[in-house]
């Protein structure tokens, strides 16, 4: 018996290739024809996407903010200099941290290590009518105290950033899950017909900076056209976003008309939620020809309103300017507005890095509010400042380790309980011991002040129906107005 020759067999036709090849060759000639039926006679309009309203047919619960604007501190900025003061551990400095706190806990790289206690650098000062402490490297913030609801018993599961971002993102570290932005979006719609639903923008400072991946605005399971769209904070908001040399806005239209007449087509055969999205985006992106150049032209903002933000230069890639134009995207209808600062991983040189941290957010985070509010925006604008974990008690050098039992963030706007400090933790701020918030919990808050109950937005994929909190997730009534 000779052998088989599998290349030669490969490139043969037998009989059973022949009949398959044939059979979809007759079926493909049949639908050539059909389709130059409906070219010919013309019977398929330009299509024309219907604009996105949620796939919830009417709110759950009351609603008290239409928008999130989420001013993402990664790397983890410290409680111990932002919100949670600890004369305790100031007292205990440099000396041993007490065993009975750590005795068989996850810590990162402080494990094995000796550790002592590190108090904060900084002084803290009461602001507002509720008296909340707030440390001396954020005065602007303490101007806006009585409209911040500190939260300062936040607990994660995650102990390495990309992770931690993921779960506070997307309530879970397993790839391919939405991220928050794509579930209000895909759940409650964009009221923008002319920008994206989710907006990203993101900004460096000059120490800890932390790489972001973009899976942390993915629309993982949900259609892509629910996925948060990056704008460049520096130079053009969005590549190539005009027209080639020589060509007319009339003739692009008339392309994008006919492509998506030819992928109507295609979404008659095949029923693939990606080609709806191909059909969006093209029209989104025809129209974000207009929108774009006039969102991020600052010219018409009076110089008093770029010094309170602190902008220096409109689109330099500054967090100030990006906050200036959050507000303005807020104005147009975006749903979620994600501002990413890199600057705070401090293992070392703690000082001089929350120094300059804060030195960049504090001010142009105290103008959003307040510029919000002179608007009449707050009341229905929900804001949130935090990192995906907090630092350690103990010293790491000269910094702070990751520390997932303990960490601050604020809230502001859109339903929450103005001037208020919620929840607590120990003497020496190792763990969060009263009214413990954790990340599902906030998850459930954020959805329940936009009038969704989060056990009830979900979508099928492979059997299982998927949350932003999975099977966890309480509502915190304490910050809730």
């Amino acid at each position: 018996m000779k052998p088989t020759d599998v290349a030669a067999l490969n490139l043969s036709i037998n009989r059973r290739s022949f009949l398959t090849q044939g059979a979809y060759g007759i079926g493909g000639m049949a639908l050539a024809m059909l389709a130059g039926r409906k070219l010919a006679a013309g019977d398929v309009a330009a299509v024309k996407p219907p604009h996105w309203r949620g796939a919830l047919a009417q709110a759950h619960l009351p609603v008290k903010a239409k928008r999130v604007i989420f001013l993402c501190m990664a790397g983890g900025p410290s409680q111990f200099e932002t919100f949670d003061w600890k004369p305790v551990l100031k007292d205990l400095h440099e000396k041993p941290f007490p065993e009975s706190f750590t005795k068989g806990q996850q810590l990162a790289q402080l494990q094995g290590a000796v550790l002592k206690a590190r108090g904060s650098f900084t002084a803290f000062n009461r602001h507002g009518q509720g008296g909340i402490e707030m440390s001396e490297l954020f005065p602007h913030l303490g101007t806006v105290a009585d409209e911040l609801c500190v939260i300062r018993s936040m607990q994660t599961e995650q102990i390495n950033h990309d992770t931690a971002h993921a779960f506070m993102n997307t309530g879970s570290i397993i790839k391919g899950r939405p991220s928050m932005g794509s579930w209000l979006t895909y759940g409650l719609g964009a009221e923008s017909q002319d920008l994206p639903g989710f907006v990203v923008l993101t900004s460096a400072g000059k120490f800890g900076l932390q790489p972001i991946s973009a899976r942390q605005w993915s629309s993982g399971v949900l259609p892509s056209r629910f996925q948060g769209i990056q704008f460049q904070s520096r130079g053009d908001a969005v590549h190539y976003i005009g027209n080639p040399e020589g060509v007319c806005q009339s003739t692009q239209r008339q392309v994008v008309e006919e492509i998506q007449r030819l992928n109507g087509f295609l979404g008659e055969e095949q029923n693939d939620p990606e080609i709806a999205t191909r059909i969006a985006q093209y029209e989104l992106a025809f129209k974000m020809q207009t929108s774009v150049p006039d969102l991020v032209d600052f010219k018409n903002e009076p110089q008093e309103m770029l010094d309170l933000y602190g902008v220096k230069e409109a689109g330099d890639g500054s967090f100030a300017s990006n906050c200036l134009l959050a507000r303005r995207l807020a104005e147009r209808g975006v749903r979620m507005i994600q501002l990413y600062h890199r600057a705070w991983d401090h293992h070392g040189d703690l000082e001089n890095g929350m120094k300059s941290g804060a030195q960049a957010v504090d001010q142009p985070t105290a103008a959003l509010i307040k510029d919000l509010r002179q608007r009449g925006m707050l009341d229905d604008t929900l804001i949130l400042w935090g990192g995906e974990f907090g630092r350690t008690p103990m010293g790491q050098g000269t910094g702070r380790d990751h520390h997932i039992l303990s960490f601050s963030v604020f809230m502001a706007g859109g339903g929450v309980k103005p001037g208020i400090t919620y929840g607590a933790t120990d003497e020496l701020g190792y763990r969060a011991v009263e009214n413990v918030v954790k990340v599902p919990d906030l998850h459930a808050t954020i959805l329940a002040l936009l009038g969704i109950d989060h056990t009830r937005l979900s979508t099928r994929f492979q059997g299982l129906d998927v949350r932003l909190t999975g099977i966890a997730g309480h509502v915190v009534p304490g910050i809730m107005a």
